[in-house]
């Protein structure tokens, strides 16, 4: 029992020491030698947890958006949740980016520089299943909403739900990232988070009824 508390120590902390250097100076120029040190563990340790590097990668992509969910999601009082109209809880879906882009600007360096990591590296949908599988969990939470607003009749349920969580989603993921990273020119005296807040409405505009 304390061995398997310890490997999961290490293993989480190979995670948190390797998200830190990853969302920094991006992924492709961090060595594992360099996140083994980190860690404070022997640079073969790292392979006992980890079978290459996109392993380790996709490993922490899933790790720290399951954290950051379990977290937003602990914040929201799941009795207020069910009084919410499908309306209603779309808006608190995309505050939830907005929440990305105030206080966890790290996590949206990290998931740029996944995202690019990935594709060059051309991981398998095998590969790719345990970040996948987050993405179906807010599928499903999504689902939910959907169909909440279809019963309320406060969302526009003329849009198919999967066009409304794609486009909701990467939308949002792409605006508050953009701004994260630096992609976006801020012109003097602009309010990037006011511009983000305007996006949300225009979304909400366009997949709530009336």
């Amino acid at each position: 029992m304390i061995g398997d508390k310890k490997k999961t120590i290490t293993r989480q902390t190979i995670m948190e020491e390797g998200f830190k250097l990853y969302a920094e100076r991006g992924i492709e120029l961090v060595t594992l030698p360099e996140i083994a040190d980190a860690s404070i563990v022997g640079r073969a340790t790292i392979f006992r947890y980890f079978n290459n590097k996109l392993e380790l990668v996709i490993s922490i992509a899933s790790y720290k958006w399951e954290e950051y969910i379990k977290a937003y999601q602990d914040n929201t009082d799941e009795a207020d949740i069910q009084k919410l109209s499908g309306a209603e809880w779309l808006k608190l879906y995309l505050d939830s980016f907005l929440d990305l882009y105030r206080n966890h600007a790290d996590l949206l360096r990290f998931n740029y520089n996944f995202n690019i990591f990935v594709r060059n590296e051309k991981g398998t949908p095998e590969q790719m299943q345990p970040y996948m599988h987050i993405v179906d969990k807010l599928g499903g939470q999504f689902h939910e909403m959907y169909e909440r607003g279809m019963k309320d009749g406060t969302l526009n349920t003329e849009i198919p739900e999967q066009e409304m969580f794609s486009t909701t989603f990467h939308i949002m993921l792409a605006a508050v990232t953009r701004y994260a990273v630096g992609l976006v020119y801020v012109y003097e005296n602009a309010d990037p988070e006011k511009e983000l807040v305007r996006l949300e409405k225009m979304l909400l505009r366009e997949f709530t009824a009336g």
